[in-house]
C-alpha cells in the first residue's frame, strides 16, 4: 500500500491524525516536517503563491519524505484540481463549500472520466507511465481524498448533507473565517466554537472525519473530546517566526 493509500484509509477511518500548513516553496520544510513525524501537510496555494511547477516540485519532496501533501486549491476548478492530482498529491482540499451540491460536483470533479478529469498515465501521480491504465484508474480514488472547507454559517447549516456526499473524506473547519463571516473579534468566541462544535457532530454523524485549524496546540483536548480528528497546527512560517522570535529575545537579553 502507498504512503498515499495508507493516508487516505486513515482519514476514511477517522482515525487522528495531525499535520500543518506549508506557504514556503522550499522542499527542505517538507522532509522536516516528514523527520518529526506529521502525518500529512497542506501545500496552502490558495494564500501562498503556488503554481503549477512549485506543486510538482513540493509533490515530489512529499514523495521523498514519504508524507502525504494534500494540496488547499484557490478556487474550485477542474484546472486547479488535475494540476493536483496529476502532480500526485494525496488530495485536494477546497475552502468555501457551502452546500452538498457544490460537494458533489467537487467530487466528480476529483475522477477520471465524464464531468471530471481527463486522463494521462505520464504524469507524476501515475507512476509516469509505471501503472497500467487500468490499475491508475483503480487505484486513484483509494488514494486522493477531498477535503471540504467549512466557513461560514450557512457551510455549518449544511455541513451534514455535505459530509454525507458521496466521496466527500472529511471537513476542515475555518476557525477564523467563520469569526469573520458572523462579524466575530476572535474565534475562541463561544458562538464561534458553537459553530465548530455543530460542524464536528454532524460530521461524526455522517461517519465522516472532521476537524479544525488550531493556533494552539494546547486547544486540542477539549475538540478530540468533541469529536474532532483532523487537526493542522499552525504554518511553517509560523513555526518559523516564534522560533526566531524567541531566539532573538532570548539572545538580547542575556
Amino acid at each position: 500500500m502507498s504512503f498515499r493509500q495508507t493516508f487516505a484509509t486513515r482519514l476514511r477511518a477517522q482515525e487522528e491524525l495531525v499535520g500543518t500548513f506549508v506557504k514556503s516553496r522550499d522542499p527542505a520544510v517538507v522532509e522536516i516536517l516528514g523527520a518529526l513525524g506529521f502525518d500529512f501537510f497542506v501545500l496552502d496555494a490558495e494564500h501562498a503563491p503556488f503554481d503549477r511547477a512549485d506543486i510538482g516540485l513540493m509533490a515530489l519532496a512529499s514523495r521523498a519524505a514519504a508524507l502525504p501533501m494534500i494540496v488547499r486549491i484557490p478556487e474550485p476548478s477542474g484546472l486547479w484540481i488535475g494540476t493536483v492530482v496529476d502532480c500526485g498529491a494525496a488530495g485536494v482540499m477546497v475552502p468555501q463549500v457551502r452546500d452538498a451540491a457544490m460537494a458533489d460536483r467537487l467530487s466528480k470533479s476529483m475522477r477520471f472520466g465524464p464531468e471530471g478529469l481527463g486522463f494521462s498515465p505520464s504524469t507524476a501521480g501515475a507512476g509516469y507511465g509505471g501503472r497500467s491504465v487500468n490499475n491508475h484508474l483503480e487505484r486513484h480514488p483509494q488514494e486522493t481524498v477531498l477535503i471540504c472547507q467549512i466557513e461560514d454559517p450557512v457551510a455549518v447549516e449544511n455541513a451534514g448533507a455535505i459530509a454525507g456526499t458521496s466521496g466527500v473524506d472529511a471537513l476542515l473547519i475555518g476557525p477564523v473565517d467563520l469569526a469573520v463571516s458572523i462579524g466575530a473579534s476572535s474565534p475562541s468566541e463561544q458562538k464561534v466554537t458553537d459553530l465548530c462544535r455543530q460542524t464536528i457532530a454532524a460530521g461524526r454523524e455522517a461517519k465522516t472525519s472532521s476537524g479544525l485549524f488550531l493556533g494552539k496546540p494546547e486547544d486540542a483536548p477539549v475538540w478530540r473530546d468533541a469529536g474532532a480528528t483532523l487537526f493542522i497546527l499552525g504554518t511553517d512560517q509560523a513555526f518559523l517566526r516564534r522560533a526566531a522570535g524567541d531566539t532573538l529575545a532570548a539572545f538580547r537579553k542575556g
